[in-house]
């Protein structure tokens, strides 16, 4: 299993009037950590997009377990935790400096022509980014 990293400076504007880092951004990172683990991987979503592709979000479901507050570093952990013919799942945590789980997640995703919203398959559309995702897939399908 694959597992990429990336890190995100707690900005005051994400935090909410308790001073901890408002729930709904926890969302952000998360993509920002599912964009970095394509590119860690060798792929480009732009270009996708550009092709006339786009990977909508089908469901996300996330667990907050320890705040995260305005000065701190999150680490974003991220990688494939099932990948199939048409559906993508990416698993997150979201890690206090020194090591502490603030939120672990998961989002499913497929993708669909940009034009019809049809969902199509991956291997269909770049053959090496299936291989690979599949490759280093938690779950193996």
């Amino acid at each position: 299993m694959f597992i990429s990293e990336t890190t995100v400076e707690v900005r005051y504007a994400e935090t909410d009037q308790m001073g901890v880092v408002y729930h709904a951004n926890y969302i952000i990172w998360c993509e920002i950590g599912r964009s970095q683990i394509v590119k860690d991987l060798g792929f480009n979503y732009a270009k996708l997009e550009e092709d006339g592709y786009l990977s909508p979000v089908m469901d996300f479901s996330i667990q907050y377990k320890a705040a995260m507050r305005y000065g701190q570093t999150a680490t974003v952990r991220t990688w494939i935790e099932e990948h199939t013919k048409l559906r993508t799942t990416y698993g997150y945590e979201i890690l206090h400096e020194d090591g502490t789980v603030a939120v672990t997640a998961k989002s499913q995703h497929i993708l669909v022509k940009k034009e019809n919203f049809r969902p199509v398959a991956l291997k269909k559309i770049d053959a090496a980014w299936d291989t690979k995702y599949a490759e280093v897939a938690k779950i193996q399908s």
